[in-house]
């Protein structure tokens, strides 16, 4: 059993990221082994948790993986840990669109049984909080909302006329925060500016963070309250035994059976492409491959015997002028894929395997440019793979999500990657030889069978 808390909210804004990076930085300190989560599929959160916990930031997202992983992965993350912190998303029922509370942090706490803390920013009410906080805790019986953080409270006066009005709630308040600018962190055009891009201020942040929620917050009755959670039934989610239990690609050799040493996957990180969630690393390990990470802004070639690679999310229209003079590097990347080793591009992945990128030479891999757009896409979507590829076999069913600024024409190739289905039928990516790039984000834990026919392809 991991003691566990969910810290919701009754909208965006309202403090969640704050509070939950703040307690888990102040329990951490405390010297408890704490676990990051975050519900949904951001991915620039979990880097703040990580820098917290100095444990990987890990993504419980019920509509990507479906609600019956939500707590396998949840027990796989949080193994050997002492508590465990869970950041929501949005309004605390707000889910995925028309489709109830599926993927909601109160559909989350409830596959987790998990008491959760309501963060209300108090900054524009006093008694009016109480019906408020009612509201929530009264909504859906089988959320249990055991506590509530003030956030952005004015003046002492203030936080007794809040905490008078909310001893009629019997919803007790745990924490207390005063409006405090100096230890925000800055945004822009897809949300908080990533960790890997600010370290060393991020380090000041989640520091300061951390001494405000010590100071104003009962750390020891929010833990009794974690250790009230009950223990979940079922086994903690394993890469292995999912890979074990998927069906092998038709045709195709077990990685096990193979010879020869493993074969070597590069991985793209550094501070232009900072989105990827952990359990991928652990499914390609898992299936067999030795996995390396590089960074395309500082490294002039691609890690020494890659048989394959993978370019997930993240920010390269911010430093496409810094990766497009890495020249060594982008003709590297562009001899591998041509030589047909695989090579796997979720988003700014495929932004970077494109012929430019607002206007600078990018990798030319695929015969598309990409630039910078007025629309944010965003939202969920399911998704079939139209075309045989090194991730999936054609007709495979992924759900995915979206979320970028950006736009590439032609938005599709010849052999596309994936058929969306809402919110309108379109088709969208590229499948070139052993090449899979999409602006899709998907989580490999759902079909586990994607790292292992991947990695198969590479050790091939």
């Amino acid at each position: 059993m991991v003691a566990r808390l969910v810290i919701a909210a009754p909208s965006s804004g309202s403090g969640k990221t704050t509070v939950a990076t703040g307690l888990m930085a102040a329990f951490a300190a405390a010297g408890l082994a704490v676990s990051p989560h975050k519900v949904g599929p951001d991915y620039i959160d979990p880097g703040y948790h990580a820098l917290a916990t100095g444990r990987p930031g890990r993504n419980l997202d019920a509509y990507l993986c479906g609600p019956d992983l939500v707590a396998p992965l949840f027990a796989h993350g949080a193994a050997g840990c002492d508590l465990a912190v869970v950041e929501g998303v949005m309004g605390m029922y707000d889910g995925a669109a028309g489709q109830g509370e599926l993927a909601s942090t109160a559909h989350v706490a409830k596959l987790l049984r998990a008491p959760v803390v309501l963060v209300v920013d108090a900054s524009s009410q006093s008694r009016s909080v109480a019906a408020l906080v009612h509201g929530f805790a009264s909504w859906d019986p089988e959320v249990r909302v055991a506590g509530v953080i003030l956030n952005k409270v004015g003046s002492d006066r203030h936080e007794a006329l809040l905490r008078e009005a909310l001893d009629e709630s019997g919803v007790p308040v745990l924490g207390v925060l005063r409006r405090v600018a100096r230890v925000s962190a800055p945004s822009r055009h897809l949300g908080l500016v990533p960790v890997a891009e600010r370290h060393a201020e991020a380090v000041e942040s989640v520091a300061e963070l951390a001494s405000r929620v010590r100071e104003g917050c009962d750390l020891e009755g929010l833990l009794a309250l974690a250790r009230s959670a009950p223990a979940l039934p079922g086994a903690a989610w394993d890469p292995a035994s999912a890979l074990g239990r998927s069906p092998a690609a038709p045709g195709s050799p077990q990685v096990a059976a193979l010879a020869g040493p493993a074969p070597r996957v590069a991985v793209a990180g550094g501070a232009a492409f900072t989105f990827s969630y952990a359990e991928h690393a652990e499914l390609l390990t898992a299936a067999g491959a030795e996995v390396v990470t590089f960074d395309p802004l500082h490294d002039e070639g691609l890690p020494e015997g890659t048989a394959g690679l993978v370019i997930g999310g993240g920010f390269p229209e911010l430093y496409a002028p810094q990766l497009s003079a890495n020249e060594r590097l982008r003709e590297a990347v562009a001899e591998l894929a041509l030589s047909g080793a695989p090579v796997a591009a979720e988003c700014a992945g495929l932004l970077y395997l494109t012929r430019e990128l607002d206007g600078e030479p990018m990798c030319g891999v695929l015969d598309a440019k990409a630039r910078m757009s007025e629309r944010l896409t965003l939202g969920y979507r399911e998704a079939v793979a139209v075309s045989d590829s090194v991730l999936a076999a054609a007709g495979t069913r992924m759900r995915g999500h979206e979320f970028h600024r950006t736009a590439v024409e032609p938005g599709a190739g010849a052999s596309p990657a994936w058929g969306l289905h809402a919110p309108k039928r379109r088709v969208e990516g590229f499948v070139r030889g052993n090449v899979h790039a999409s602006y899709l984000h998907t989580h490999w834990a759902s079909e586990p069978g994607v790292a292992r026919r991947f990695v198969e392809s590479c050790a091939r």
